[in-house]
C-alpha cells in the first residue's frame, strides 16, 4: 500500500477511536452520579486542598479534592446509599449524613469541617435552615442522643440548660411544666420532627414524652414567632426522630428493673434499602411511684421513614404515639390522704414531608401535619370525711370532703394548720381534646453563599372540646389560623452574620398580629488553637405571640357573658374577646474558647417583657372594679388580660475537657422578675384580697401574683453540672441541678375546713429550693451487649416539685442493652 494511503488509513482509524471514547465517556458521564458541592469551616470560610472521599459499604467510590473556592465534584457509576468522608490540614476529620443517589443524579452536599477541636453543630430551629451553631445570634442548647440513650423521660435532661426551670408536680407521671427565662410555662412551641405537638394554647406536658425514639431536641431561649408563629412566646422546643442509616438492619433492645416496682422494655429497628431508610421503635415503662394512688405506666411507639424518589426529592412520614395513665393523688402533702383518680392519654402526632432541591440553591418543603391530644380523668369515690351542709336561700344541700389534719409549712417560714377540702365534682369521666391539621410550606433560595431568603406559610385547623358531666358542662371551640413568613440570612465576608424577617399572624379568636425579629452575630477573632482565638459576639431581638388556650377562652369574661345571654354587659362595658398574650425580647451574649475548645465559656444577658397576660379577676374585683353586676351574670370570676410583668437576668455556661475522656459542665442564671400590672391587686385596695387571718397584714394572690411580686414558680437562681468520663468500654456521668426557692400559692383558698384561708400562705419564697443529684454509668460487656445502671435523687429531696407536691425519692435502675445487626 502507498504510504499516504496507509498514513490516511492510520487517521480514519485514529478518528473513530476518539469518537468512541468520547461517546463511551459521555454514555459512562450520563450514567455515572455526581456529587458536588463546597467544603468550609464552621463559619463558611472555604477550604482549599481538601479531600472528599465518596463511600458506599466499605469501599470508595471516588474522591475529589477541593479546589481554591472549597468546591469539588466527584463522578462515579456506583448508585444507592452514601456518605462523605472529608478531611484537611488542621481541621477534624468529618463524616456526613448518609444519602442516596441514583445513575443519573447530581447530588449536591456542602461540607462543614471542624476546626481542630471545635465541635461543629447544627441548628434547624434558630433560621428555619440548617445552619452551624456558630453563625446563630441566638442562645441555643443542642441535647445529643447519647444524653437520652438510657433514659425513661426528658426532665433530668431539660434541666441541664441555663434559663431553664422545670417544675414537675408530682412523680413519673406527674404533670411536668417548661419555665424559660421567666415566661408562662404554655408560652412554648413544641414540635415533633417539624410538626406542632403542644395543646391549643401552647400547654404541653413534658413529664408524658418517654426518650424512646428520640433523636435529640434543640431548645431555642426566646421567642420566635416569626418562623413558628402562635405560642412561640418564650420558647421553641424541637425534637427529632431517628433515621435508618446501615445497610444491614440493626436491631436493638433495652430492658431494665428498678425499685417502686420500675420496669422498662424498649426494642428498635432501624436500616436502609436502596432508596428506602426506616426506623420504627416501641417502648413500655411502668412504676408505683412512692405515693399511695399513684402508679403511672406510658408505652411509646414511632416510626420514621423516608423514601428517595430522586436522590434531590425525597418523602418522609413520621408518626409517634402515646399512651399513658397515671394515678391522681393530688397535693398529698395538702390532705395527708390521696385521692383516688386517674388521668389517661392518649398524644398522636403525625407528619408527611415532600421536600426538593434544585440545583443546590433552590429548597421547597410542604409538610402536612396532625396532632390528636386526648386526656380523660376520672376520680374513683370521694376520700376523706364527709360533712354534709344545709341548704339555703332555696339552694340545695352539699357536701364536701375533707382530709387528715396537716401543717402546711413554707420555705418563707409561715405555716398553717388545718383539713383542706377536696374538689369532688363527681365520679363521671370528665374528657378533653385538643386537635390540629396543620400545613406548612417553605421556600427558601440561596442567591448567593452569603446571602439567603425564605418564604413561609402555615394554616392550620383548630378543633377542641371540654365535656364535665357532672356540672353538666360541654364547650367546643374551632379556630382557623393563618401565617406568613419573610426572613432574609446572610453574613459579610463570614465575620459578620445576621437575620431578619417577620410574620404575619392571623388567628380566628384574635384577630392580627406582626412578629418581628432582628439577629446579629459577629466572630472578631476567629477560631484557632490560640489561647483566646473564637470568639463571638450576638445580640437577638424579637417579639412573640400566643393565643388562648381552650380552658381560657371558655373562662374569659367575654365567653362567659355570651354564654350567659348578658351581652348588653358586653355592649355596656365594652368587653372583648380574649385577647392574644405578647412578649418581646432583647438579648445579648459572648461565646470565647479558650485554649482552643479546652474550655468555652458562654454567657448573656436577657430582657423580656410579657404584656396582656391572663389574669383571674373574682366576682368582687368585676363588681367594685369594673361595675358588672356578677349576680345578674351569674359569674364568680373571669379571665381578662390584664397581667403584665417583666423578666431580665443573667445567663453563664462553662464547658471543660482537659482531654477526650473528661468532659466537665456547669451553668448558673440569675432571674429577675416582677409582675408590672395585676387585676388581682386592685382586689386590695377594695378590701377583697385573700388574707390569711394569721397573716392579717399580708395580701395574698391565691390563684395569680400581685404586683411587685414575681411570676409563681420562677425561682431567681437556678444552675447545672455535669462531669462525664468516657473511655471505649466504660462511661460515668454525675449530673446535678438546682433551684433556688420561689414564689408560689398554695391556692387553698376558702378551703380550710371552717371555711376560711387558714392554709393560704403568703406567696413570697413559698416554694423549697432543692439540689438534685444524679449518677449514670454503662459498661460494654461485649461488641454486642452493654450494661447500664442509673441512680436518681441520690440525696432523697423531697422538695424538687411545687409545694404540697412530694418528690420522688431516691431511685435506680439497671439493665442491659442488646445490639444485632449493623454495619
Amino acid at each position: 500500500m502507498h504510504a499516504s494511503a496507509r498514513s490516511s488509513a492510520a487517521l480514519s482509524i485514529s478518528r473513530l477511536f476518539a469518537v468512541f471514547a468520547v461517546g463511551f465517556f459521555a454514555i459512562a458521564s450520563a450514567h455515572a452520579v455526581i456529587v458536588r458541592g463546597t467544603v468550609t469551616d464552621p463559619l463558611g470560610a472555604s477550604i482549599p486542598g481538601a479531600r472528599v472521599q465518596l463511600i458506599q459499604g466499605k469501599g470508595i467510590a471516588g474522591s475529589a479534592v477541593s479546589g481554591s473556592d472549597g468546591s469539588f465534584e466527584i463522578r462515579s457509576t456506583a448508585s444507592g446509599r452514601f456518605i462523605l468522608l472529608s478531611s484537611a490540614p488542621t481541621f477534624s476529620p468529618g463524616i456526613g449524613q448518609g444519602f442516596y443517589g441514583g445513575r443519573t443524579d447530581v447530588v449536591t452536599r456542602n461540607v462543614t469541617l471542624e476546626i481542630a477541636s471545635v465541635t461543629a453543630q447544627v441548628t434547624v430551629t434558630a433560621t428555619g435552615i440548617p445552619t452551624p451553631i456558630q453563625q446563630a445570634s441566638s442562645a441555643i442548647n443542642l441535647i445529643p442522643f447519647s444524653a437520652l440513650q438510657t433514659r425513661v423521660g426528658l426532665i433530668d435532661d431539660l434541666r441541664q440548660s441555663p434559663g431553664v426551670n422545670v417544675v414537675q408536680s408530682g412523680q413519673y407521671g406527674g404533670v411536668s411544666s417548661l419555665f424559660v427565662r421567666g415566661g408562662n410555662s404554655d408560652a412554648n412551641k413544641v414540635m415533633i420532627d417539624g410538626v406542632t405537638t403542644e395543646d391549643i394554647g401552647g400547654r404541653f406536658d413534658f413529664g408524658t414524652v418517654s426518650s424512646t425514639a428520640l433523636d435529640g431536641l434543640e431548645l431555642y431561649r426566646g421567642p420566635n414567632s416569626v418562623l413558628y408563629g402562635s405560642d412561640a412566646g418564650a420558647s421553641v422546643v424541637n425534637f427529632t426522630s431517628p433515621r435508618g442509616a446501615t445497610l444491614r438492619p440493626i436491631l436493638n433492645y433495652s430492658g431494665d428493673a428498678g425499685n417502686f416496682h420500675t420496669w422498662r422494655n424498649e426494642a428498635t429497628l432501624s436500616g436502609t434499602h436502596n432508596r428506602l431508610d426506616y426506623y420504627g421503635a416501641f417502648s413500655r415503662f411502668d412504676t408505683s411511684n412512692s405515693i399511695p394512688m399513684d402508679r403511672y405506666h406510658s408505652s411509646t411507639s414511632a416510626a420514621n421513614l423516608g423514601y428517595n424518589i430522586t436522590a434531590n426529592t425525597s418523602l418522609r412520614f413520621t408518626i409517634r404515639n402515646g399512651v399513658s395513665a397515671v394515678g391522681l393523688p393530688g397535693a398529698y402533702s395538702f390532705y395527708g390522704i390521696a385521692s383516688a383518680g386517674k388521668q389517661s392519654d392518649q398524644d398522636l402526632y403525625s407528619g408527611a414531608t415532600l421536600e426538593n432541591r434544585w440545583r443546590g440553591k433552590w429548597h421547597n418543603l410542604v409538610r402536612y401535619g396532625i396532632a390528636r391530644k386526648r386526656e380523660q380523668a376520672v376520680t374513683f369515690y370521694p376520700v376523706g370525711e364527709a360533712v354534709d351542709y344545709p341548704g339555703y336561700g332555696g339552694f340545695p344541700g352539699y357536701t364536701l370532703y375533707y382530709g387528715n389534719t396537716v401543717t402546711i409549712r413554707g420555705a418563707n417560714g409561715t405555716s398553717g394548720t388545718g383539713r383542706a377540702s377536696f374538689l369532688f365534682g363527681g365520679t363521671a369521666p370528665t374528657d378533653q381534646s385538643s386537635l390540629r391539621d396543620e400545613l406548612y410550606y417553605q421556600s427558601d433560595y440561596t442567591f448567593s453563599p452569603h446571602f439567603i431568603g425564605l418564604f413561609g406559610f402555615r394554616y392550620e385547623n383548630e378543633r377542641g372540646s371540654y365535656n364535665n358531666p357532672n356540672y353538666f358542662e360541654s364547650q367546643v371551640v374551632k379556630r382557623t389560623n393563618f401565617q406568613y413568613t419573610l426572613q432574609f440570612q446572610g453574613d459579610i465576608k463570614n465575620r459578620l452574620f445576621y437575620s431578619f424577617g417577620g410574620a404575619i399572624e392571623r388567628n380566628n379568636l384574635y384577630g392580627t398580629a406582626g412578629t418581628p425579629r432582628f439577629g446579629l452575630a459577629w466572630i472578631p477573632v476567629r477560631p484557632g488553637s490560640g489561647f483566646f482565638h473564637g470568639t463571638k459576639l450576638r445580640a437577638n431581638a424579637a417579639t412573640g405571640v400566643q393565643e388562648p388556650s381552650l380552658s381560657v377562652e371558655f373562662s374569659s369574661l367575654y365567653k362567659q357573658l355570651q354564654e350567659a345571654g348578658s351581652t348588653d354587659l358586653i355592649d355596656a362595658y365594652h368587653v372583648r374577646p380574649i385577647q392574644a398574650l405578647r412578649s418581646r425580647t432583647f438579648d445579648v451574649g459572648v461565646d470565647q474558647n479558650i485554649l482552643g475548645q479546652i474550655l468555652i465559656l458562654k454567657a448573656g444577658y436577657f430582657h423580656n417583657q410579657f404584656n396582656r397576660q391572663l389574669d383571674y379577676v373574682d366576682a368582687g374585683t368585676l363588681k367594685t372594679v369594673f361595675g358588672i353586676d356578677t349576680g345578674t351574670a351569674k359569674l364568680y370570676g373571669a379571665l381578662l388580660n390584664t397581667l403584665a410583668y417583666r423578666a431580665q437576668g443573667f445567663e453563664g455556661e462553662l464547658q471543660f475537657a482537659p482531654s477526650h475522656s473528661i468532659l466537665l459542665r456547669g451553668g448558673y442564671t440569675y432571674l429577675a422578675s416582677l409582675v408590672e400590672q395585676s387585676f388581682s391587686t386592685d382586689a386590695i385596695a377594695n378590701g377583697t384580697a385573700a388574707v390569711n387571718p394569721n397573716y392579717p397584714n399580708t395580701p395574698i394572690g391565691s390563684s395569680y401574683p400581685l404586683v411587685g411580686q414575681r411570676p409563681f414558680r420562677r425561682p431567681p437562681q437556678t444552675g447545672f453540672f455535669a462531669a462525664q468520663y468516657t473511655t471505649t468500654k466504660f462511661s460515668a456521668a454525675l449530673k446535678g441541678a438546682f433551684a433556688s426557692r420561689a414564689d408560689d400559692s398554695t391556692f387553698l383558698s376558702y378551703l380550710d375546713f371552717n371555711g376560711g384561708n387558714t392554709l393560704l400562705l403568703p406567696n413570697r419564697n413559698l416554694d423549697y429550693g432543692f439540689a438534685k443529684l444524679d449518677a449514670y454509668g454503662t459498661y460494654a460487656v461485649t461488641h454486642h451487649v452493654t450494661a447500664f445502671a442509673e441512680l436518681n435523687n441520690l440525696f432523697s429531696q423531697q422538695h424538687i416539685g411545687p409545694i404540697g407536691y412530694p418528690s420522688q425519692p431516691f431511685t435506680f435502675r439497671t439493665g442491659l442493652k442488646v445490639r444485632l445487626g449493623g454495619d
